[in-house]
C-alpha cells in the first residue's frame, strides 16, 4: 500500500516541475557545513508561508546528502484524536517527486513500544509529516522513512521513542513543528522569541501547544537532547507576515539544526 500525497496543489505545487523549481529557489544559496545535522526542527505550513524557514534548516543537508539514508520524522495529529504515537502500515510515501520507501523494520521496532501503534487513519490526511517530505527527496538521494504521527502522549515516552530510533550517522531525526498561531505581528515575534530561547536552552517547561503546535515532539526531543548532552540551535525565526500573509493575524515559525557530537 501507497500513502498517497492529500496536501499537494494546497500545501505545496502538484506540479512534479513546479514543485522542483520551488524547491531549488528556497533552498539556493546552499549553505555549507562541516558537522552534519543528527537533526533538525522545522514548520510544516505552506510553502508560501513557511517554506523561507524549513529551507534554511534543509540546505544544511548539502555535505551529507548521500551518507544519510534514513529519516525519522515526527509530527503533530491535526485530523485523528490520537493517544500515544502512530506508524503508518504503508509500504511508501507519494509526493509529486516520487514514492519513499519506508524502513519497515524499524518501524516494527517503534511498534515493540507499548505506546507505539500503526494507525494508518492518522496519516491519511495529515499535512505536519507531508510537506517535509518532498523538501527530504531534494535535499537528501535516496532514503527510507519512517513517519510517525504523535497525539497526546508524555514527553519521556517520544524521548525513548527517539533514542530506539536514533541510530547513527545514516539517521536524519526530523520534528515537525509550527509556533504561536493568529496573533497579530509584534506579539508573535515576542512570543515566538520566548519559545525559540526556551528551546535552545532546552528548557522544556517553557513550552506548550499554546506556544508550539508540535510541542509534544519537540519536548520529547529536547528531553533526549538535554540526555545527550546536546543542543539545539536556531537558524532562522519569522512569520507568515514576514513571508506572505497580513500582520493582523500571524503564525510563527523557526527551524533549528541539532548538531551530533
Amino acid at each position: 500500500m501507497i500513502r498517497q500525497a492529500a496536501v499537494s496543489n494546497m500545501f505545496y505545487p502538484g506540479d512534479p516541475q513546479q514543485l522542483r523549481q520551488t524547491l531549488q529557489t528556497l533552498l539556493q544559496p546552499v549553505s555549507m557545513q562541516s558537522v552534519a545535522p543528527k537533526a533538525i526542527i522545522a514548520p510544516h505550513a505552506g510553502y508560501i508561508y513557511s517554506g523561507p524557514v524549513a529551507a534554511s534548516a534543509y540546505r544544511r543537508l548539502e555535505t551529507v546528502r548521500s551518507s544519510i539514508t534514513r529519516v525519522v520524522l515526527l509530527g503533530p495529529s491535526h485530523r485523528v484524536p490520537l493517544f500515544g504515537c502512530a506508524c503508518s502500515g504503508a509500504t511508501a510515501f507519494a509526493t509529486p517527486l516520487g514514492d519513499i520507501p519506508l524502513d519497515q523494520a524499524a518501524i516494527e521496532s517503534a511498534t515493540t513500544l507499548p505506546f507505539v501503534k500503526v494507525m494508518d487513519q492518522a496519516h491519511s490526511l495529515e499535512h505536519s509529516l507531508e510537506v517535509h517530505l518532498p523538501f527530504l527527496q531534494m535535499a537528501l538521494d535516496r532514503f527510507s522513512l519512517v513517519p510517525i504521527v504523535v497525539g497526546d502522549c508524555p514527553q519521556d515516552q517520544v524521548a525513548i521513542l527517539l533514542e530506539q530510533l536514533w541510530g547513527g550517522e545514516e539517521t536524519l531525526i526530523v520534528i515537525s513543528s509550527d509556533l504561536s498561531h493568529y496573533h497579530d505581528y509584534e506579539t508573535a515575534k515576542r512570543l515566538d522569541a520566548v519559545t525559540c530561547q526556551a528551546i535552545e536552552s532546552l528548557d522544556i517547561n517553557k513550552i506548550d501547544s499554546q506556544h508550539a503546535c508540535g510541542a509534544v515532539p519537540l519536548k520529547g526531543l529536547l528531553c533526549l537532547l538535554k540526555r545527550k548532552s546536546l543542543k539545539a540551535t536556531l537558524v532562522d525565526c519569522r512569520n507568515s507576515g514576514d513571508t506572505a500573509g497580513p500582520r493582523h493575524e500571524v503564525v510563527g515559525y523557526a527551524a533549528f539544526v541539532v548538531e551530533a557530537q
